[in-house]
């Protein structure tokens, strides 16, 4: 980033973090980040006007962070650059809040982007917040838009588009997002080639907000079924897409890293009395 883009970036509130195991992690619940999205949106708006084409400020990055991120960020420097160049990084998995607890933060909610995808098209359809829905698979996003638009009456999806990170689709999917000119643009194209994508692209993104959401195109369009809500609630969402998708123990298996990680963290921290 040069001091050129540095000065076009506008002022964002001071928000605490917490480190986890060399990550930072923003303390934020979801209303603290519905917050920060409106003040970035209306900064937006007021710089580049409502649709414009003369784009002056580049988006705000969000990152949903659960523990397979933490561990490939100490694995891929590239990644932790990603993560730690991103405006807002969010907790997401319950091992991340766990995590905190053991730093001594108690975060309030798990900021997810299965959940996020609701709330801020619920806030984009009393805002008027353009939406742009990008990735998952054939029709995918197509089928969430119409779903999201039938909850959330009056949500202007502007456009939706699968295409993938590819640079081959970068010119096709610039184009499009100049011609919608959303606020909030959702990219659903997995970890971390979503965050990847985002970050290499952001300075020449025509909106507002990107964030990654994984796999929540899928949620909403109903392609893939989450966990109960009463799973959900005992931070056991984890194991029940484990056993939905059995493919998925190879990114699991870092977990018991992850815990090892951290509680050997809380005890050195504890051993030298920089417990808060």
């Amino acid at each position: 980033m040069n001091r050129a883009q540095e000065e076009q970036k506008p002022a964002v509130p001071e928000i605490p973090t917490v480190m986890i195991l060399g990550v930072r992690v923003h303390c934020v619940d979801f209303q603290q980040t519905l917050a920060l999205i409106s003040h970035w949106v209306g900064v937006w708006r007021k710089e580049n006007g409502a649709p414009s084409r003369h784009i002056r400020a580049f988006p705000h990055q969000i990152c949903t962070l659960n523990p397979e991120f933490v561990m490939d960020a100490r694995r891929d420097p590239a990644f932790g650059q990603v993560l730690a160049s991103a405006d807002l990084c969010v907790a997401d998995g319950i091992g991340v809040l766990w995590a905190a607890r053991m730093a001594g933060v108690h975060l309030q909610e798990r900021v997810t982007g299965s959940d996020g995808i609701y709330r801020l098209c619920e806030r984009a359809a009393l805002e008027g917040w353009r939406v742009f829905l990008l990735g998952a698979g054939p029709g995918i996003a197509d089928q969430a838009a119409q779903e999201l638009m039938t909850l959330y009456p009056g949500l202007p999806i502007v456009d939706t588009f699968g295409g993938s990170p590819a640079e081959a689709d970068w010119p096709h999917i610039r184009q499009q997002l100049c011609a919608a000119q959303p606020d909030l643009l959702f990219v659903a194209y997995g970890h971390p080639q979503q965050d990847f994508w985002i970050h290499q692209h952001r300075h020449e993104l025509p909106v507002a907000v990107a964030m990654g959401v994984g796999g929540a195109f899928d949620f909403v369009a109903g392609i893939t079924q989450r966990a109960p809500l009463w799973i959900q609630r005992l931070g056991l969402e984890w194991l029940d897409r484990l056993i939905r998708q059995p493919w998925r123990w190879r990114r699991m298996a870092v977990l018991p890293l992850f815990a090892l990680l951290v509680v050997m963290e809380w005890f050195t921290t504890l051993v030298r009395g920089d417990m808060p």
